[in-house]
């Protein structure tokens, strides 16, 4: 197996998009505290925005997908980034939560069209079945590098810009993106039997099979998970160190405030994603997909139950977003793998948008109840705890996926 076998144009420019979309998306948390400060909001005004922004993405997942597979994936990836940076635009004259909420639908369908569901589906298509699952992982490991520099690039610039500008400059940022349509020319791969059914056909056997139901049902744990990460570390982070001392080891490389440990929490999670991602597609041609899902469902458990019962210190802020972000998108090659092993490649971005949306149902829970706790009862940690509640049943649930090839059946 060779670089050029796997490198190919169309991986590296799904790279670059998913890079681009994911830099801007996770950089969301970091403009809670400036936001609610500037306009008295309360937490769950914000929180209620972005949990809005994650269901619409989750909404807008399966119709780009098969926007994508019936007018093309360039149409549907310019769709997205236009709708992105509208998003954000307008967001940025957000005076009011109802407005603010309101412009993340469109964020979240932006997000969508230019987001795993469409590009995953490209790769996958575009690789070679041998080398599918690690393809896959790189595509998702770009996702992760977009992690490590969002965050902090977003706290940076709110050092020198109001946030409104910020916003439009990320706008801008997305729209950058387009650049590398020329280089996703992905063939359809499909077996003549597949080639020959309808969407609907394939979607009511798969709708029909309890597998399907069972990777719908254990992807959300993965959205609560990282979405209410996402959102709400940098003030859970906040809220429970404290002020740092200056003259700490923290502080000789460079943080010196909770604001900016959270960033940089959220960045390393996302650096040491890059690494899990890989592994986990290179793991996917070799071993069974459900299982190493399940393994990664347990490891999320118990390293969140270990983190929220150990007295909190900026190092282990750090020690967690290590270990959780070795699996943090872990996941995601392996169950859009896992789609495409099962259901075949002609509607994979459909079929992955509809198990996607069980993902960001999770997430919409996770940053909405986040937030409301939070103004309840001034802490995160009930939230915390359904989270690894949520984590060990996805655990379970893959354990009895049937991982066999459905045979496609002629229209």
């Amino acid at each position: 197996m060779t670089k050029s076998s796997i490198f190919t144009p169309v991986l590296i420019a799904g790279c670059v998009i998913l890079l681009l979309n994911f830099a801007i998306r996770a950089s969301f948390g970091v403009f809670q505290i400036p936001i609610a400060a500037e306009f008295n909001w309360a937490r769950a005004d914000f929180s209620l925005a972005i949990a809005i922004q994650n269901l619409a993405w989750g909404i807008g997942q399966p119709i780009f997908g098969a926007l994508a597979e019936r007018f093309g994936d360039r149409r549907a990836i310019i769709a997205g980034a236009l709708l992105y940076a509208a998003g954000l635009i307008l967001s940025s004259f957000a005076v009011t939560p109802g407005q603010h909420q309101l412009l993340e639908i469109l964020v979240g369908f932006g997000i969508a069209g230019t987001g795993f569901g469409v590009i995953l589906a490209i790769v996958g298509r575009a690789a070679k079945p041998e080398n599918r699952s690690l393809a896959l992982g790189i595509a998702t490991a770009a996702g992760s590098a977009g992690q490590v520099i969002g965050a902090p690039t977003a706290e940076i610039l709110l050092q020198y810009y109001p946030w409104q500008t910020v916003f439009v400059i990320f706008a801008a940022v997305i729209l950058c993106a387009l650049f590398a349509l020329p280089f996703l020319r992905s063939p359809t791969v499909a077996t003549r039997a597949e080639l020959e059914e309808s969407l609907g056909t394939v979607l009511i056997r798969a709708f029909k099979d309890p597998s399907y139901s069972m990777i719908f049902m254990g992807f959300f744990s993965c959205g609560y998970q990282l979405a209410f990460i996402t959102a709400h570390f940098p003030a859970f982070v906040a809220q429970k160190c404290g002020a740092i001392d200056p003259s700490g080891l923290l502080a000789g490389i460079g943080i010196t405030s909770t604001s900016i440990l959270g960033a940089v929490a959220i960045s390393v999670i996302g650096l040491f994603n890059i690494a899990g991602s890989i592994t986990a597609g290179y793991l996917g041609k070799r071993y069974s997909k459900k299982y190493l899902l399940a393994g990664i469902y347990v490891g999320r458990t118990l390293v969140s139950a270990a983190f929220i019962m150990t007295p909190m210190t900026p190092l282990t802020v750090l020690l967690f977003s290590a270990a959780m972000g070795s699996m943090w998108l872990a996941t995601v090659p392996l169950t859009s793998g896992l789609v495409a092993h099962i259901y075949g490649l002609r509607y994979m971005g459909t079929l992955y948008g509809f198990v996607f949306l069980s993902h960001q149902i999770g997430s919409f829970l996770g940053v909405w109840l986040g937030g409301k706790m939070y103004d309840l009862t001034g802490d995160y940690t009930t939230v915390w705890w359904i989270g690894v509640g949520v984590g060990a049943f996805s655990a379970l649930i893959h354990l009895p996926i049937r991982e066999k090839v459905l045979v496609a059946q002629p229209a």
